[in-house]
């Protein structure tokens, strides 16, 4: 009966157009996930800055996931100077540098992960708050490294003051680390733009309600997900709600970014790595 199947030729066409669809699927995955970043922008405003000031630009990236065979330190290397060439004035980076999937060609040492983020130049430095993939494979390695360089301010429930930003940094939620209580303390006396970083989007509703903006990942817009939008998993409690972009609640921003990287396998489809450029501007009370 196979044979027989086989020898039609209307099941030859469909088995033909069939093997066409899969082909044309995996060059558009990976082409998905081996792109350069899309420059995402995004305009708001803060009372915090003075009237008449110049706005101030954050460079915001997440979920950087260095590990073969889609995201080799040379990548990222091209990418930091993507970033660099916007010029911003703070650089926001919240978590998940490496990628310990099982399906990675090749899993980097924390000295090869972090030493390409020693390159970043923006006026007021480089914010960043762990993930966690950046716990379950070896924060203190991690973290040693970035102490590294003095440019890189790591925020673990601490807060900063980075120019005009008051930077509030949580550890990671997903693994039960974040402590919104002793970081809105930590924020206590710090003046300007009040900033928030966090890995998972789904601290958003709990954050104090003066918070300007709101940086998250964890999520990756899905990574791979449906061509008419949504995926078939949000790592979100909140489903949708605030898995991918722009999300205002109660007068806060979030901005929940695709990321750079990948996590479980190494492919996007759908969605595409992201750099989000966010300019904050003066606005009356």
């Amino acid at each position: 009966m196979l044979r027989a199947l086989l020898r039609n030729k209307w099941v030859k066409i469909a088995l033909a157009a069939g093997v066409i669809c899969a082909v044309l699927l995996c060059v558009k995955a990976w082409r998905d996930t081996m792109r350069d970043p899309v420059i995402q922008r995004l305009t708001i405003g803060s009372t915090a800055l003075p009237r008449g000031s110049a706005p101030v630009t954050i460079a915001f990236l997440t979920d950087i996931h260095v590990a073969g065979p889609d995201m080799p330190p040379p990548r990222l290397e091209r990418i930091i100077a993507q970033v660099n060439a916007l010029e911003p004035d703070l650089i926001a980076i919240t978590g998940d540098l490496v990628s310990e999937k099982m399906t990675a060609t090749k899993i980097y040492t924390p000295e090869e992960i972090v030493a390409p983020l020693a390159d970043l130049r923006a006026r007021y430095g480089v914010a960043f708050v762990p993930g966690n993939h950046d716990h379950w494979y070896d924060w203190p390695g991690l973290a040693a490294q970035l102490a590294r360089y003095p440019t890189i301010t790591v925020l673990e429930n601490e807060a900063a003051q980075m120019g005009p930003f008051a930077v509030g940094g949580l550890d990671d939620d997903f693994t039960g680390r974040a402590n919104i209580e002793a970081t809105t303390a930590a924020m206590q006396g710090l003046s300007g733009i009040r900033l928030w970083l966090s890995h998972s989007p789904d601290v958003f509703p709990s954050l104090p309600t003066n918070a300007d903006l709101v940086l998250s990942g964890h999520t990756h817009c899905g990574q791979i997900a449906y061509p008419w939008g949504g995926s078939p998993a949000t790592m979100s409690d909140y489903g949708e709600e605030y898995a991918c972009g722009v999300s205002e609640l109660h007068g806060k921003t979030l901005v929940t970014g695709a990321g750079l990287g990948t996590s479980l396998l190494p492919v996007r489809l759908f969605t595409q790595p992201e750099i989000w450029v966010i300019e904050v501007r003066s606005e009356r009370r």
